[in-house]
């Protein structure tokens, strides 16, 4: 329950310009400069910041071709404090699919022969559209499109495309093979987010995989007594993400949701901001 407030409380922030909706236009204050931590397409009439996924394809595609040390600071420093707690915690879509699950219905469980070959797609997300094809495919002005958000990312169709294209008649006007495809993806999205938990930050999300790699260093930890497990695997049960938090607790498919740590019964699992001193 907590989580859940917490993950009310980081939507509505980061979505808190209401009246978008309404106007039917996109906000455009000095606080677009900025990237939020999770995912939040930049085109929803709401949002109040940017998305890291698209501020990195745009700086990765930018005219005069450059690291950004703010935009990938910013998205470090995200990564170095908190790992994928941000996925579990702070993050728009996280929550939504979260809210889908919670639909009751057959759920399935995706075989391991599947599920694990199938995590490693995201981070080919992360190299290949997000950063490999926005500094490879330029136009003639030395400009790269958002290929993942424009081809495959479902956020920005739910959070910004839909919402527009009702206040939009001239939008509306214009749709074509593009948003078809794009609707086509969130549905696939949807209906395959009642039955697995999480199936876009388990396989395809690469901004999850950008802060996989902070899970095991991130200032934030959790960690197992053993003196206090009986290795009754209870926590294993309750991981929704199929960590084997015996194992690897700080996995790097870990989003810290903190289930594990309420299915012990021994409260033998703790987790802390470990600041360096």
């Amino acid at each position: 329950m907590k989580r859940t407030i917490i993950q009310i409380f980081a939507t509505a922030i980061t979505n808190s310009y209401l009246v978008g909706f309404s106007k039917g236009k996109i906000f455009t204050g000095d606080t677009k400069h900025f990237c939020v931590p999770g995912l939040n397409c930049y085109s929803c009439p709401a949002a109040i910041g940017s998305c890291p996924i698209g501020a990195m394809q745009a700086v990765l595609g930018g005219r005069k071709f450059s690291i950004s040390f703010y935009v990938f600071g910013i998205i470090m420093l995200f990564g170095v404090i908190f790992g994928r707690l941000v996925c579990g915690f702070l993050c728009p879509f996280g929550f939504f699919q979260d809210l889908l699950y919670k639909i009751k219905t057959r759920k399935i469980r995706v075989p391991i022969k599947i599920d694990k070959p199938l995590r490693y797609l995201k981070y080919i997300m992360l190299i290949i559209p997000v950063i490999l094809l926005s500094v490879l495919l330029t136009n003639q002005f030395g400009i790269a499109e958002p290929y993942f958000c424009k081809w495959i990312c479902p956020v920005g169709t739910l959070e910004g495309g839909v919402p527009l294209l009702i206040k939009n008649e001239s939008l509306r006007n214009m749709v074509g093979f593009l948003f078809n495809w794009k609707m086509f993806l969130l549905i696939i999205t949807v209906i395959l987010s009642i039955l697995i938990y999480r199936p876009f930050c388990k396989y395809i999300c690469p901004l999850g995989a950008f802060y996989s790699f902070f899970n095991k260093w991130s200032f934030y930890q959790m960690d197992i007594d053993r003196l206090k497990c009986t290795n009754c695997k209870e926590c294993e049960s309750a991981c929704k993400m199929n960590v084997n938090v015996l194992k690897n607790i700080n996995s790097i498919e870990c989003i810290r949701c903190g289930d594990c740590k309420e299915a012990c019964s021994q409260n033998a699992i703790t987790s802390k901001i470990n600041m360096i001193t």
